[in-house]
């Protein structure tokens, strides 16, 4: 499951952020931002239609998390790694509200951002 741009700028600013954070930027991605992102922030997934002059139109119809999603694909076990379930996933999942996972994300954002900007000044 990826992240586009757009989502990480929205929440890590187009400020420069020094290389020596690096580690603790992704370590701030590996342990909260990507499991909100994939497990309970909901992206719009659009249905391409081509009309009869080839023109393509996207329409938003679907919204879910990256994870329901995944899940909701025929064949959807055969996407995973070895050794990985949907149930493990699902605990991973439900282990938190949406609310939660957010209210957690951004305690940890404010933390991370609090030390950088603190040293700054």
């Amino acid at each position: 499951m990826g992240k586009n741009g757009s989502v990480i700028r929205k929440h890590m600013g187009y400020w420069h952020i020094e290389r020596r954070y690096a580690p603790e930027v992704q370590r701030f991605y590996l342990e909260h931002f990507n499991d909100y992102l994939n497990y309970h922030r909901p992206c719009a997934f659009a249905t391409v239609t081509e009309d009869e002059k080839g023109r393509r139109t996207k329409k938003y119809k679907t919204y879910a998390t990256p994870y329901e999603r995944l899940k909701s694909l025929p064949k959807a076990k055969t996407y995973l790694k070895d050794g990985i379930t949907f149930e493990e996933l699902d605990k991973l999942a439900l282990s938190r509200t949406d609310n939660e996972a957010a209210r957690m994300m951004q305690e940890a954002k404010d933390k991370l951002f609090g030390k950088a900007l603190k040293e700054e000044a």
